[in-house]
């Protein structure tokens, strides 16, 4: 499958405005879609966590409305800093997540997903392979990369129109297949990521998290989530596309590297795969028109040094442009959530 990132340089500048507390102004960037939400101080010195914690009723019902929020301006020189700020709406962050490293400035913040900058990592929704995954996940703005390195974002609710509707169908009615085998020398190990090289705890947790699993000849280990691929909103009742096709589906790497994948793994045994929920095939035609209407709905921003993106994780799917120069994103999740306790 083949994705064009939009040029940052051609970002949407900013248009509708609307109603904000005292100190603020908020706009949306685009006149068609209503992500992100952008919100900017009138005065200087604003600290956001404490702006927040005065606020959070309106975030949080702006959140529900646009999806995503852009904090752009206020007081917020640190990572540690953005920790507060993310605290100051969830309550709780989650800090037991193996898929990225952790950051030294905080206690529950992360680094974003280290991964080649010459590639995109495509679209997907936070954990939402999983059995429990975070209802909301925020983003910090170390350093800008000095080109591309864009978070492209897009509604969920927007595409349940514009992917296919009978694939649409397939993802409702047949759920999908996430499919991870753990092997050394390929994504983090069982033991990074579970934090533990016990196997006793490392089964306990996957138990209590619904998941199948399989520990394999190798010493890896196989697990299985069967999860919906249509959910709705546990507030707003919405139907949206919630999944991770595009970071599981061997057809989404690039053709040297399914290639080399191919060449290394059985098809069972690859590092990542997903399939319908009854077992059979997503087709890479069915890839590639998802890949193609996730692009058409993408919007884009360039990052400033002390952004702070907030995302309803369920409502806002975030993906990353390839990019040049150093770049550093933190991230921060709260608000756990188990899907089996999303709305029928």
């Amino acid at each position: 499958m083949t994705t064009v990132p939009v040029d940052a340089s051609s970002a949407l500048s900013s248009t509708s405005s609307i109603p904000a507390p005292a100190g603020v102004r908020a706009y949306q960037l685009s006149a068609t879609r209503k992500l992100p939400l952008v919100l900017e101080p009138t005065v200087d010195g604003i600290v956001l966590a404490d702006w927040n914690l005065e606020h959070r009723a309106w975030v949080e019902q702006m959140l529900l409305v646009h999806g995503a929020i852009l904090f752009r301006g206020f007081h917020m020189p640190s990572p540690a800093d953005f920790e507060r700020a993310a605290k100051s709406i969830y309550g709780e962050l989650f800090g037991d997540y193996g898929d990225l490293p952790r950051n030294a400035a905080g206690e529950k913040i992360y680094e974003s997903t280290p991964y080649p900058p010459d590639q995109m990592i495509l679209y997907h929704n936070e954990s939402s392979h999983l059995p429990v995954f975070n209802k909301k996940i925020s983003f910090f703005c170390v350093t800008p990369a000095k080109q591309g390195g864009c978070s492209p974002i897009f509604d969920t609710r927007e595409a349940m129109h514009e992917v296919p509707a009978e694939i649409v169908d397939k993802f409702r009615t047949k759920g999908l297949m996430y499919v991870r085998n753990f092997s050394k020398g390929v994504d983090p190990t069982w033991e990074e990521f579970f934090h533990t090289t016990d196997k006793a705890k490392v089964e306990q947790q996957l138990r209590e998290a619904g998941s199948d699993f399989e520990w394999k000849a190798d010493g890896g280990l196989r697990v299985i989530n069967r999860t919906k691929g249509v959910v709705k909103h546990p507030d707003t009742k919405e139907e949206v596309f919630f999944n991770q096709v595009q970071l599981h589906h061997i057809y989404c790497v690039d053709e040297e590297t399914r290639e080399g994948l191919r060449a290394l793994f059985d098809e069972e045994d690859l590092p990542r795969n997903v399939y319908y929920g009854d077992g059979t095939a997503i087709s890479d035609e069915e890839m590639d028109a998802i890949g193609q209407a996730f692009e058409r709905i993408a919007v884009r921003f360039q990052w400033q040094k002390g952004d702070m993106a907030m995302l309803d994780n369920i409502l806002t799917t975030h993906a990353r442009d390839s990019f040049e120069g150093p770049r550093q994103i933190v991230v921060a999740m709260g608000q756990m959530i188990k899907a089996a306790d999303l709305p029928a």
